[in-house]
């Protein structure tokens, strides 16, 4: 035991030494802040002999009205005779001024009169509702004043308040009707669910972003507007429908609470009607409300860390090292998955990881890409995770196989015309697999295993399947852009005598792999051709530059329909990695086999092999490609339009407001 142990060491040693593969460790994505971020705990500025603070142009008003010593003396009676200078002389300053009065008397009574403060802050929704859009002040509001902001931020502000309140005494329940007091009205709020194809028994709980601090992403995208970020968190998935089989067990999705005042058809001004709407902004970005178009305040960075630290998720996603080593232990962790709902309309953009990686390669890319309007209206992203340790083509076949059982669950008669546009985008190895899906195999795969025609093989109905499935096989008419990204086509050096011995003591291949070469060569002696495909035995020796299947994959026949893009990698002054390349290249992989003759584009990045699907030009590369993609669909019969929003009167799933008149 000891020598074989002995051997595997070196062998690890070996692959790290030689900088063949960067393997994923498990990262933190999210921390759990001290305190909830809070914009207006800075915009506040005047300070009061208590220490709380007051807007100067609040202060300027109260001196105007000589309420002064009110604020502190009585805040709550200095509410209410504030609103009685509003009732004879309306203006906005002065709902400015008792949004953010409300505000902040809310939060002095938060620790001590939860209840009040409650009320305090659904005054302060109310009267910065109220700046923002009564038709009264329509005339003079300024979008370039910063009260404008102010007042959107004491909305957003005010408005989470009330939703932590709601948390808390386990009322934030799509489908629900809440009540909210502030001063002297009522607000009857209804709950209700605006995500397309959400439905309220779908969500465990709601988490607010304010809580979190994104740290495994470089790049976080937050939009600015009404409402307040949320992750909505799925309960647990049993697999109960075809599509569930793609998604992590736990979703967790970005969503913007939005509250809509109604107009008021009773009797009486102190009885309000209001939705609180509970958005998904990835098909909403704006909405319209009081016949204006209105940007949802939106976080779509924290969310997707939040999912990624899910240990359940964590433990699919993060093996880079597992599938290497021994393939057979993925078991179910391999596969196609979403990160997000599957969305009728949108175009699949299939990302495929390179040895000794996995998914979690690309979040940086995803979130990068996701973040720009154009392609989130019409694009989908996808992942593929597969077992690296074997030889690629296996990997290809079982893509195969996969997109065609994904196709048939999601859309068996072939109506959905944006699963026709699939993007695929492969990074080194990747490329590879995800290539491999527009070729045309004809006999020419075959006969660089063998000289005798496929049909006389004598083997098992299990290995002449697997054997069938891997060399003989035809594009898939609906991949139509293919990006390749420091993708080995001539091979690499890397994989040289020491990396593929250690590739040999480190890897295990799939148990049906080997026994079915070990039955193949014992049923059918001197069939096979010297240096054949199934003879090469791990994902390393795959990638040698005198692997037979390079030569095949030059000469296959690429379906005119698909238009291929590449990036190549170039590192500059690092004598070391150049030479274990082979030459200059991004260290793993030289210019020469990196480059592609059927690309109608082609761009070299300043990177090494790792990092070269996450550098900027590379994603800004692949953003060009996409919105050339959509471009280009103006030539076909149908437009890829953004998802409809649904007017509030048609939304008939609502359940009614009851609002009981005093009498």
């Amino acid at each position: 035991m000891r020598p074989a142990r002995e051997a595997r060491g070196l062998a690890l040693a070996a692959l790290l030494a030689t900088g063949v593969v960067a393997g994923c460790a498990s990262t933190n994505w999210v921390a759990v802040r001290r305190q909830p971020r809070n914009v207006l705990a800075t915009q506040i500025t005047m300070a009061t002999s208590d220490g709380s603070r007051i807007s100067a142009r609040t202060m300027l008003l109260l001196r105007r009205y000589d309420l002064v010593d009110e604020l502190e003396n009585d805040p709550l009676k200095l509410l209410v005779d504030l609103r009685e200078v509003f009732n004879r002389e309306p203006s906005a300053d002065k709902l400015y001024s008792l949004a953010e009065l409300a505000y902040w008397a809310g939060q002095k009574t938060e620790l001590t009169h939860p209840q009040k403060a409650l009320e305090l802050y659904g005054s302060a929704v109310l009267h910065s509702h109220g700046y923002l859009f009564d038709d009264r002040f329509a005339y003079l509001r300024n979008p370039y004043d910063p009260e404008f902001r102010g007042a959107c931020d004491l909305y957003n502000g005010a408005l989470e308040s009330i939703l932590r309140n709601f948390k808390r005494n386990g009322q934030l329940k799509p489908g629900t009707t809440q009540i909210v007091k502030a001063a002297d009205h009522t607000i009857h709020l209804t709950i209700a669910l605006r995500g397309t194809g959400w439905n309220a028994e779908d969500f465990d709980r709601f988490e607010f972003v304010s809580d979190y601090v994104v740290k495994g992403l470089k790049n976080q995208y937050h939009t600015y507007g009404l409402g307040v970020p949320l992750i909505a968190v799925e309960h647990k998935r049993q697999k109960g429908e075809a599509i569930d089989h793609f998604y992590p067990p736990e979703m967790s999705l970005p969503t913007t609470a939005f509250l809509r005042m109604l107009p008021n058809g009773g009797d009486t001004n102190t009885e309000h009607a209001a939705l609180l709407e509970l958005f998904d902004p990835m098909t909403s970005a704006d909405i319209e409300v009081a016949g204006r178009r209105v940007p949802l305040e939106s976080d779509l960075s924290t969310p997707l860390a939040f999912l990624l630290n899910q240990p359940q998720l964590q433990k699919k996603l993060d093996q880079p090292t597992l599938g290497l080593l021994d393939p057979d232990a993925t078991g179910q962790l391999d596969g196609l998955f979403m990160l997000e709902p599957y969305q009728p309309g949108k175009i699949p953009v299939l990302m495929v990881h390179g040895l000794w990686s996995s998914p979690i390669t690309w979040m940086e890319m995803f979130n990068d890409l996701r973040a720009v309007p154009e392609i989130n209206n019409h694009f989908q992203f996808w992942f593929y995770l597969y077992p690296t340790g074997q030889p690629f083509w296996y990997s290809a076949a079982r893509l195969r196989n996969d997109l065609a059982a994904m196709r048939q669950k999601l859309d068996p008669e072939h109506k959905e015309p944006a699963l026709d546009q699939l993007v695929l985008v492969g990074h080194s190895m990747g490329g590879l697999v995800a290539m491999m899906q527009t070729l045309e195999s004809g006999e020419d795969y075959w006969r660089a295993i063998s000289p005798e025609p496929f049909g006389v093989v004598k083997a098992s109905h299990e290995v002449k399947e697997a054997l069938g499935e891997a060399f003989f096989f035809h594009p898939n008419p609906a991949v139509r852009r293919m990006i390749t990204i420091g993708t080995p086509f001539r091979g690499s050096h890397f994989a040289n005598s020491v990396t593929a011995w250690a590739g040999s003591k480190l890897i295990t291949l799939p148990k049906m792999l080997v026994r079915g070469g070990e039955q193949l060569h014992r049923d059918n002696p001197a069939f096979f051709a010297k240096n054949n495909l199934i003879d090469v035995p791990t994902a390393i020796d795959a990638l040698s530059p005198e692997s037979p299947v390079f030569p095949v994959i030059q000469a296959s026949h690429h379906l005119p329909s698909v238009k291929y893009h590449n990036v190549v990698g170039h590192i500059l002054n690092d004598r070391v990695m150049n030479y274990v390349a082979g030459g200059e290249g991004d260290g793993l992989v030289t210019l020469q086999s990196a480059h592609l003759e059927e690309a109608v584009s082609e761009i070299v990045v300043p990177a090494e092999h790792s990092n070269l699907h996450r550098h900027p030009r590379t994603v800004l590369e692949v953003r060009r490609i996409l919105m050339e993609h959509l471009a280009d669909l103006e030539a076909f019969p149908y437009r890829l339009e953004r998802l409809p929003e649904t007017p509030v009167e048609e939304q008939a799933a609502l359940p009614p407001v009851q609002i009981e008149r005093r009498r």
